[in-house]
Parts: structure tokens; C-alpha cells; sequence
């Protein structure tokens, strides 16, 4: 729920929200009267997607019910936060909707003051920052820099780019992962032919990708092995990426990180075999038919999953027939805590998609199937079953 006061910090509330909207959060808007003579209300209503409230009772008739809204959010930011918007929060006051919001709210309150430096250094406005605080709000700093008035000093709302930030950092502490450090293999190996051909597969990267996305947002600590990929660097926020091409530096990687891991999740698709002697130079086309010798690659699951201790370690599959029989043989061989099968069998799931289907088998035959959805959703799902064994 934002929460915007009549500064003209005000314009920030249009980048905050996309930023918001980026995030992949849901954004409701809240204007104050004073708000709506420095952005329009059908900006922020586009941005948001949501209509934006700013009466007890809309053109319609129809009652905007300040208890609802403060009991829909997971967070209430209001930003930009006036002094006298603060002195109302703090004094109890609720003579317009976003008080009202603010007093009804369930969920946690940041305030993100904008004011002149004169102002904001007030004994009156720092008395009721002090008073604010007391009640549990969050007060996200505000910034030094030029102001409005042409002063230089302390006062600007704190840019849209640092209240995401901070609002990350924020939901990491208080996720369910808090403090857990977390391995995750991604993408393909590839597998020298010579030194401009090899042996690959069709991975992205973009499961698991969004597997360390979201157990970066319930507070983990997470490293990435990332075999070669085209996501972009935008793409690897939050959590440290070890880049890695064959299927030998992938085990490397494993095997230097794992006894400091509380959880492994194994969702990069490995070669199983690799070319037995790389030419060293680009093999030419001379012959009709060309023979190639491979060799296994080490099984990086197994592997790990003989020597775990007290480690939970999640595996995938990647199957065309036989899928559930397939993956529950897997399951056992390499000592999985549960393992995700993936079937190309089915449509939108598996490589070259941004959605997937899967189903989640654990050792006790309790197999739990989801249906198509992003693959940022499903996910979210393996970390929701992840927690559910931690706990």
C-alpha cells in the first residue's frame, strides 16, 4: 500500500511504483488531496494498475473501506511522507483515507520523510520521527543533496532505487530462509568438440534462476553455479554467481561449496557425456561420416548425495516416458531429499519456456503435481516444500 503526501517529491511516486510493479509486487495507491496537485491520480492508476483511492467514498458511492485496505497489505510505504502527514500518523489523527489506512494497518509502516531541511531538522518534526519510531514504524533516511528551495542539505525523499533496496533487505530478514545458506546449479554444461564446437542441450538457465530469485527473497544466502547462458547480468541480483562451462568444473564448483551448504537444489541440466580427445585445433570436414568418442562425466548428484550429512539435497529430472517410475529411481539412487520431474511430454514445460509444469516426489511415494504456471511461480513452490521439511 503506498501512501503518497503532497510534496513535490511526489513525482518519485511514478518511478517507485514501476520499480514496485518490477519487483513483481502488487501495488495499491493512496493520495492525499495536497498529492493530487503534484502528480495526477490516473498516473499512478496506470503505473499500478490498481485504481488509486483518495476519498472515504469514490464518485460512485461506493465505500473505500480503510480497514480492508489495511489489511490487505504486506507492507504499508508511504513515500513521500510530509510533516504533516507524520504529525496526523503520530497525534492519531484520521481525517483523511491514508491516516485511516495507516491507523487500521496490520502490517509493518515505512515512512519516507521529504521536507526542507529547516523543516525536517525541527524539534517538532524530529519529535515526532522519534514518536513514530517508538510505535514501530520503519523511517527509511531521508538524503542530503539539493532541495526544492534551492538549499543544499539533508531532507530529499530517498530515491525510488534505495527504498527498493531497502524494502528487499527488509522481507530477506524476516523470510523463512533467514540465514540459510543455499547451492544452486543452473543452465547447461557444454562439452568440447574442439575449440569451436561441443556437445550441449537446449537448458536456459531460467529454472534455476528463479529458484535462487526466490529463495534470495525469503532471506538465504544464496551461490549460483551457472553454466553458460545468455541471461544477463540485470538477471543476477542478490546472491553470488559462479560461472562455469563443462560438466568437470560444474563437479569443481559443487565440491568446493558443499560441506558449507544447508541446502542443495541441482537444477542444471549436466552432460552425462563428454568427448574423450578434444581436437585441439577446428576439425575439418574431409570425411562422410565423423565418430566421436565420449567418456561419462563424474555424476555430480550421486556424488553428492553419498556424502551428505545433514544437508537437504533436491534434485530434477528431465524425462520423455516412463516419467514418475524414472524419476523415483533417481530419487533413491542418488539420495534425494525430493526431486522435481519435469516431462516434455507436456506442453509450455521444460526447456525454451518461461512457464513449466511440475511434480514434486519425495521417498515416502508422496507425489504432489502442479499445474502449468511461470516458472518464477513454480519456484516459489519449491521453496514453499523446501521450508516445509526445514520446519
Amino acid at each position: 500500500m503506498l501512501g503518497v503526501c503532497g510534496s513535490i517529491a511526489a513525482y518519485k511516486a511514478a518511478i517507485l511504483v514501476r520499480l514496485l510493479r518490477k519487483a513483481e509486487a502488487e501495488v495499491k495507491v493512496v493520495m492525499t488531496d495536497s498529492a493530487k496537485t503534484f502528480i495526477s491520480p490516473l498516473t499512478l492508476s496506470t503505473l499500478s494498475l490498481n485504481p488509486v483511492i483518495s476519498e472515504f467514498q469514490d464518485d460512485s458511492g461506493k465505500w473505500n473501506n480503510h480497514v480492508e485496505y489495511g489489511l490487505w497489505a504486506d507492507i504499508m510505504l508511504i513515500a513521500p511522507a510530509t510533516a504533516t502527514t507524520m504529525a496526523k500518523m503520530a497525534g492519531g489523527i484520521a481525517d483523511n483515507l491514508l491516516n485511516a489506512i495507516y491507523l487500521s494497518a496490520k502490517c509493518p509502516v515505512a515512512i519516507a520523510p521529504a521536507m526542507d531541511l529547516d523543516m525536517f531538522q525541527h524539534p517538532s518534526t524530529l519529535e515526532v520521527a522519534q514518536k513514530l519510531s517508538k510505535f514501530g514504524n520503519i523511517i527509511i533516511e531521508a538524503e542530503t543533496g539539493e532541495l526544492a528551495s534551492g538549499l543544499i542539505g539533508k531532507g530529499r525523499m530517498a530515491e525510488p532505487e534505495n527504498i527498493i533496496t531497502y524494502l528487499e533487505s527488509f522481507f530477506m530478514e524476516r523470510g523463512r530462509l533467514k540465514g540459510k545458506h543455499i547451492l544452486i546449479t543452473a543452465g547447461p554444461t557444454f562439452e568440447a568438440i574442439d575449440p569451436v564446437r561441443f556437445v550441449g542441450n537446449y537448458s536456459s538457465g531460467k529454472m534455476g534462476l528463479e529458484i535462487a530469485n526466490a529463495a534470495r527473497d525469503e532471506g538465504a544466502l544464496v551461490k549460483i553455479i551457472l553454466g553458460p547462458t545468455s541471461l544477463g547480468v540485470s538477471a543476477l541480483k542478490g546472491f553470488e554467481v559462479i560461472n562455469v562451462v563443462t560438466a568437470e568444473e560444474m563437479y569443481n564448483a559443487c565440491e568446493a561449496n558443499f560441506d558449507h551448504q544447508d541446502i542443495i537444489v541441482l537444477a542444471a541440466a549436466v552432460a552425462d557425456y563428454t568427448p574423450t580427445e578434444p581436437g585441439t585445433q577446428k576439425i575439418k570436414k574431409s570425411t562422410d561420416t565423423f565418430n566421436l568418442s565420449m567418456t561419462k562425466t563424474i555424476d555430480i548428484a550421486e556424488t553428492l548425495g553419498a556424502k551428505k550429512q545433514n544437508q537437504l539435497l533436491i534434485g530434477f529430472a528431465l524425462e520423455t516416458e516412463n516419467e514418475i517410475e524414472n524419476a523415483q529411481a533417481k530419487l533413491k539412487k542418488k539420495n534425494f531429499d525430493f526431486i522435481v520431474l519435469n516431462s516434455l511430454r507436456e506442453e509450455g514445460a521444460g526447456f525454451l519456456h518461461d512457464t513449466n509444469k511440475i511434480t514434486i516426489i519425495k521417498p515416502d511415494n508422496n507425489i504432489k503435481e502442479f499445474e502449468l504456471k511461470s516458472k518464477a511461480e513454480a519456484a516459489k513452490d519449491i521453496i514453499n516444500e523446501i521450508t516445509e521439511l526445514l520446519s
